[in-house]
């Protein structure tokens, strides 16, 4: 490895880094992760410091981390005795939330707006659906525990990318 390869790799771990915190935020940082990844692979290929194999792994981790999020919300809802009303109600609005949340207070808001989203979506579907107040308020506290978990693991999935990177660069 050369001197030059190796100020690359610690860019690519900086931008990385940077990466895990867009995701704090709400933002496509997963996506990031494997876009910088794969552009750096593709330029030092004869180098072979990234393979095929660690852009599908990266990719993989990319769409999980994205489906846990999604779906993460719409489980709580569902775990809490929601309907489909109510799961629906949960992504809609946890996405909605997620963006507004990012405006008002960056890094934790995103996170908080999701979870926020998540809530008065499934109470509202709920509420739509013709539950009472407090059996969609239950649904609702579920499907908010659930999106604050999936933007977490989100959060983790990131982090394994960039750990994965590292090793990878490295091995």
């Amino acid at each position: 490895m050369t001197a030059f390869d190796l100020f690359l790799i610690l860019t690519l771990l900086t931008v990385n880094a940077a990466s895990v915190v867009l995701v704090s935020m709400s933002l496509p940082g997963t996506w990031t992760i494997l876009l910088a990844t794969a552009l750096l692979a593709w330029f030092r290929w004869e180098e072979r410091l990234f393979g095929p194999v660690t852009l599908m792994v990266l990719a993989s981790l990319g769409v999980l981390g994205e489906i846990l999020e999604l779906v993460a919300g719409a489980l709580g809802a569902k775990k809490a005795g929601g309907t489909a009303w109510g799961a629906v109600g949960a992504m809609v609005l946890g996405v909605v939330g997620g963006i507004a949340g990012t405006f008002y207070l960056p890094v934790i808001g995103s996170i908080l707006g999701a979870a926020s989203g998540a809530f008065a979506g499934a109470l509202l579907g709920e509420r739509l659906r013709g539950r009472s107040v407090e059996a969609a308020a239950a649904t609702g506290r579920g499907a908010f525990v659930g999106r604050l978990l999936g933007s977490l693991l989100k959060v983790g999935i990131a982090v394994v990318m960039w750990f994965f990177v590292a090793f990878a660069a490295f091995l």
